[in-house]
């Protein structure tokens, strides 16, 4: 799979891979002896100078070693160069494991993460009628649901990142491959491993539903990014956001539920009204999300050729047009708790939905679209929103 991944991918420049390993040089008037002059001694001195240095041009020497930059200003720090060597070895490890740690972190894009756990453990609960039901094999089926999917959704984001580096660069310079963090190999790694663990993990579980979501999901995410021939549909709007419906709204609905319905409780497959709430709600949000991740990049989608409806349509529009879906589908929410036979549900569903829903307009009245921050900042508190609505899915009944 490294192979094809690989070939998928123009070949970048020969000067976007070269590293060239430049070494500042001292002030005359420091002492520092040889053993120092390295990556890591250099490490060492950034994070010491780190608190004090206000900015490249006017406190310290650039070094900059792959895409990490230190700042190095020795002279004028005031703090004494010299460290046991075991403290700078152990201080090197931690920091060495708290930044892989981080660039992995902003890899598996975690506001995806979130969203994919909470939607398999919100969908599973759909499936329990009683209290016997939380059993430990309710649980064991839970939690192999959720590494098996979160696993997918690694590689679905990782893959989306590896085809869309120069887009990023603009639009998301702070992920690991538009930043250099990571090679695009390490990328290829990851990502690869990520879809056998998945795959692995449900071919072991033996749970058809589980390992139809997998591939299907692996099917379209693929589609959606990779760029060969009759592939990458994310360049046409349309059907990029019918992927994310087909994945977000339907196979993550259906097919987590028929795991737990059909596999873990032995059960013949019934889909309840509870179910088909969530399947159609979730087809409103997944739209408005297909929608609404286009708005904070149309500087690189334009510059990319990718037709999104927002480069097409324009930011304001599409804005309003994700805000009045949403609303839409709180007053339809409201309406299902109104039917609602169970005189608790009735009232969690009402008050939950009516409340999303205010929440939801009042930020929206709010919001500078001109500033590129503040619609980033929107972006992610819909993804709350996508949060709280699994909270209340299982209270639907």
């Amino acid at each position: 799979m490294d192979s094809l991944l690989l070939r998928s991918f123009p070949k970048p420049p020969f000067s976007a891979i070269s590293i060239s390993r430049q070494f500042p040089t001292v002030p005359s008037g420091l002492h520092i002896s040889e053993k120092y002059q390295n990556l890591r001694f250099q490490h060492h001195v950034y994070s010491k100078l780190r608190p004090h240095v206000r900015s490249v041009e006017d406190r310290g020497l650039l070094y900059r070693s792959g895409s990490r930059s230190y700042i190095l200003n020795a002279a004028s720090s005031g703090h004494p160069l010299e460290s046991e060597p075991g403290t700078l070895d152990t201080q090197w490890n931690w920091d060495a494991v708290k930044n892989s740690l981080d660039a992995f972190y902003r890899f598996s894009r975690p506001h995806t993460v979130i969203g994919t756990a909470l939607s398999v453990v919100s969908v599973s609960l759909l499936a329990a009628q009683k209290l016997s039901d939380f059993s430990p094999l309710f649980f064991t089926g839970v939690l192999e649901a959720i590494v098996a999917s979160l696993f997918m959704n690694i590689y679905i984001v990782g893959l989306n990142q590896l085809s869309d580096v120069e887009i990023d660069k603009i639009n998301k310079p702070y992920l690991p491959l538009a930043s250099g963090e990571y090679s695009f190999r390490t990328g290829v790694m990851i990502v690869t491993s990520s879809a056998i663990l998945s795959f692995w993990l449900g071919w072991l579980v033996g749970s058809w539903p589980l390992f139809w979501a997998l591939f299907l999901s692996f099917v379209l995410g693929t589609a959606y990014s990779i760029n060969l021939p009759m592939l990458r549909w994310k360049r046409f709007a349309l059907v990029a956001a019918m992927c994310i419906l087909a994945v977000r709204a339907v196979i993550v609905q259906l097919a987590f539920y028929l795991h737990i319905q059909t596999h873990v409780y032995r059960r013949p497959a019934v889909f309840s009204r509870p179910l088909i709430f969530a399947t159609g709600f979730m087809s409103f949000f997944s739209v408005v999300i297909a929608l609404f991740k286009d708005i904070p990049d149309i500087d690189g989608d334009k510059k990319f050729g990718i037709r999104s409806f927002t480069v097409t349509l324009g930011q304001k529009r599409i804005f309003w047009t994700c805000i009045s879906l949403l609303e839409i589908a709180y007053g339809v929410a409201v309406l299902v708790g109104v039917a609602s036979p169970c005189l608790w549900s009735k009232f969690i569903t009402i008050m939950g939905h009516a409340m999303l829903g205010s929440i939801l307009w009042n930020r929206a009245k709010s919001i500078d679209l001109k500033s590129k921050a503040a619609i980033t900042a929107f972006y992610m508190f819909v993804w709350k929103l996508f949060y709280a609505e699994y909270l209340l899915i299982p209270l639907v009944r």
